[in-house]
């Protein structure tokens, strides 16, 4: 079950004694320890029947107590126990989860890992309303970050949104608000352009790690130095510990592309979740070959480790992301 589903049944007023939330993607579960703290009960309600409880500075006695407090002035009472992989002996709440209160709604955020499943405190959590969220992984971002901006009412363009989630990466909140400041910026229009995000984001739509992909997928050297003198001008827009894993990790997804039968835009959407990057990969793969491409991640890595000082005598990063594209091209 999603975060949203949760939301989605407190909305209706459907509600279950015992919430436990865990897993290594925070994003998640602060979202339902938010709406929680601030939309389960009216203003007035939280006066009285809302408690929040930190798992570094409470024991498991005090959220039992009150847990079995009865509500004042509502139907119901929230008890929040945030940081509750913090709290020690969690496992006397056993007692209480075993037999909760129906006029309590109890959520418990055990943020960055998991209960133990083989302890008998475990499997009892996991008969609670139990909710495991993973790691988001950076090819689930496209389709989440589409997802953020629909529930907005507007659209973004393919660049644009490989911009925004190269720049930002996986953290979850961050884009969120971003996309949340580009709708109040947009003012009336509807649809997230690259120029939107160079704005009022701050990233460059010229000299990004996507055009340095696109220069060298198309074989055009100028453009690629350009961008890389850009970066060295600018060195937090494009450090090269950031450039290359980028482009070997692109360039190796092109390199599974010689083992598909159908190499149509349709057929290779799924594995680089953006159309600006799969034209730029079949251009790569007209212009390059398998042997080229192969050649490409060769250069790559023997240049990821000149750039951490093996091999290398102090070059200039610059001056090694020159040598390498012109290599690339050769």
């Amino acid at each position: 079950m999603s975060a949203e589903k949760i939301i989605g049944d407190w909305k209706k007023k459907v509600f279950k004694p015992v919430y436990w939330l865990e897993g290594e993607e925070p994003f998640f579960i602060d979202t339902v320890i938010d709406h929680a703290e601030h939309h389960i009960l009216s203003d007035s309600e939280a006066g009285f029947n809302l408690t929040v409880l930190y798992g570094r500075d409470t024991d498991w006695a005090t959220v039992v107590n009150a847990c079995m407090r009865y509500p004042m002035f509502a139907e119901r009472q929230v008890v929040l126990l945030k940081e509750a992989q913090h709290m020690k002996e969690i496992d006397k709440l056993e007692h209480y989860i075993t037999k909760p209160l129906s006029s309590t709604i109890l959520v418990i955020a055990y943020k960055d890992k998991k209960v133990d499943g083989r302890t008998a405190f475990g499997k009892l959590v996991k008969k609670t309303e139990y909710f495991s969220f993973k790691k988001f992984y950076d090819n689930q971002l496209p389709e989440w970050v589409a997802g953020m901006v629909q529930q907005q009412g507007l659209t973004i363009n393919a660049k644009a949104q490989a911009l925004l989630i190269d720049h930002i990466g996986n953290d979850l909140s961050r884009l969120r608000n971003e996309i949340e400041k580009l709708t109040i910026n947009l003012k009336g229009r509807k649809n997230i352009t690259e120029d939107d995000i160079e704005t009022f984001i701050g990233v460059s739509k010229e000299f990004n790690v996507f055009e340095l992909q696109d220069a060298i997928a198309q074989k055009n050297l100028p453009k690629a130095i350009r961008i890389i003198q850009y970066f060295a001008a600018n060195p937090k827009a494009g450090p090269i510990q950031m450039m290359l894993p980028a482009l070997y990790s692109y360039f190796s997804k092109i390199y599974t592309v010689f083992g598909m039968d159908n190499r149509s835009e349709q057929a290779l959407f799924p594995v680089f979740k953006n159309s600006f990057a799969v034209r730029t990969a079949l251009g790569a793969i007209n212009n390059y070959g398998y042997t080229g491409i192969e050649k490409i991640l060769l250069l790559l890595h023997h240049y990821n480790l000149r750039s951490i000082g093996i091999n290398d005598a102090a070059t200039e990063d610059a001056d090694l992301m020159k040598e390498l594209v012109v290599k690339i091209m050769a």
